[in-house]
């Protein structure tokens, strides 16, 4: 059994596991840097720690307090959220060496899974198609040239340790290519310590769509369906629904079987995403696996009925799953948006204090978030401040119920994405469910600029 959980992370997503603990009578613990002492997460714990100064090195990042500090509190687990360390080997090899379970699949899985080129090479071998492309690290610029030439333009320029967009550029030509090679390499050294290198065939006006998966240590395995994620800007999700609008009833059972295999092959466990981009004939190929709960799993909750943060919870206390496949149900349509502190137009963070902040409310409306108002949004962290999740009956109604949310949506004292937000959800092409992952370039960004 799992007594007390300590969650290496902040803002929404802490909030969000503290929830789930408190209704499995699950104590907390909280850690959190000079920046986070007034935000909610912090109280809403049984226990909270300092971790130390804001830059995230001192604090989220810093291994040895955190594993300090839940030896400590005597916790007998640590959930890492999504972000900062969830997806960290070393980090869940030192939670179980210091007898702490870590609520994820194992290290070795989370090395493999984390290096996209050694996650390429797996999926391949597990029978999962995967875009066209290098089987490894491309050595140099001239090298990378070579390569393009057979594959075409356009290119998806790849750091293998990459992550949130970082280290990744679409080249268009070889001039480009060179140019972006080094400094993605650079970049990727600088973020990640691996400035290794992968291309892959650019997919034009594709659709971003994952499985969600939960696998326990008895060598079960079960999808809840999928999630669409195509509208993105800086190569980040900006809206998320689930079920896709776009792919069949076939389909849907063929890339979650899919998934599943996948799982089964690596040994999986815990909850994980398979992130696939899906073309207009609706082939699908693997993109990457997350190793850990995704930002977006509010959706699928919603849609299912299950508590993704408690199934991860129970297999890590080493419990089958509860649910098999055919348990598994689809009811009605929901649509989560992130809530960003940034500028609608430009997309810079803009920090800042909230003078004023009142959220939407409602039967068919759920708001996860990381402020209240009189809050200071600091610039150490992502500039996401909380996401607005609606749920219909059907896609329409869900639509509905999120443009007349977000209108409601009050935040005052820095400047938001909601604008944006409201714009995309009101555009014809959303309605229609034409949300490829060119749909910002094609249909929001000429909206902003002057005529």
């Amino acid at each position: 059994m799992i007594n007390k959980i300590l969650i290496a992370n902040r803002g929404e997503i802490a909030a969000r596991v503290i929830r789930t603990c408190k209704e499995l009578n699950i104590d907390t613990v909280a850690v959190y840097s000079e920046a986070d002492q007034k935000a909610p997460f912090v109280s809403m714990a049984d226990e909270s720690f300092l971790l130390g100064p804001p830059r995230v090195q001192d604090s989220y990042l810093n291994v040895e307090k955190i594993i300090s500090i839940a030896k400590e509190a005597k916790v007998d687990a640590i959930h890492p959220g999504y972000g900062f360390l969830s997806e960290n080997g070393v980090f869940a090899e030192k939670c179980e060496q210091a007898g702490i379970r870590f609520i994820g699949p194992s290290a070795e899985v989370i090395e493999e899974m984390g290096s996209k080129i050694a996650a390429r090479e797996a999926m391949e071998n597990a029978g999962v198609p995967v875009v066209p492309g290098t089987d490894g690290a491309v050595a140099s610029s001239d090298e990378a040239i070579e390569i393009a030439r057979d594959i075409g333009y356009p290119i998806m320029l790849k750091a293998s340790a990459g992550g949130g967009g970082i280290g990744m550029q679409v080249v268009n030509t070889e001039q480009e290519l060179t140019k972006a090679f080094e400094s993605n390499s650079k970049r990727a050294r600088t973020f990640f310590g691996d400035g290794a290198m992968f291309m892959e065939k650019k997919l034009d006006h594709a659709r971003h769509i994952e499985i969600q998966l939960l696998a326990d240590s008895h060598g079960n395995a079960i999808h809840l369906f999928e999630r669409e994620c195509s509208i993105q800007r800086r190569n980040q999700k900006v809206v998320e629904e689930a079920p896709s609008s776009f792919i069949s009833n076939e389909i849907r059972q063929k890339m979650g079987e899919t998934a599943v295999k996948a799982a089964k092959a690596l040994e999986y466990v815990n909850a994980g995403t398979i992130e696939f981009l899906v073309d207009k004939e609706e082939n699908f190929y693997f993109l990457e696996m997350n190793t850990r709960i995704q930002v977006e799993h509010p959706v699928t909750e919603e849609i299912t009925g299950l508590d993704i943060v408690e199934a991860q919870i129970r297999i890590a206390e080493g419990r089958e799953l509860s649910i098999s496949q055919s348990d598994v149900k689809m009811d009605g349509h929901a649509i989560e948006v992130r809530i960003y502190a940034e500028d609608p137009v430009t997309f810079f963070p803009s920090p800042g204090h909230i003078s004023a902040f009142e959220l939407p409310e409602g039967e068919h409306i759920r708001n996860e978030y990381a402020v209240t108002d009189d809050y200071d949004v600091t610039p150490y962290y992502d500039p996401m401040i909380g996401k607005l999740i609606a749920k219909g009956t059907d896609r329409s109604e869900a639509i509905t119920f999120l443009k007349e949310a977000l209108s409601t949506y009050k935040i005052e004292g820095i400047k938001t994405n909601i604008a944006m937000l409201k714009a995309v959800v009101e555009h014809d092409q959303f309605k229609s469910g034409n949300t490829t992952t060119a749909f910002i370039e094609t249909y929001y960004l000429p909206m902003t600029k002057p005529n």
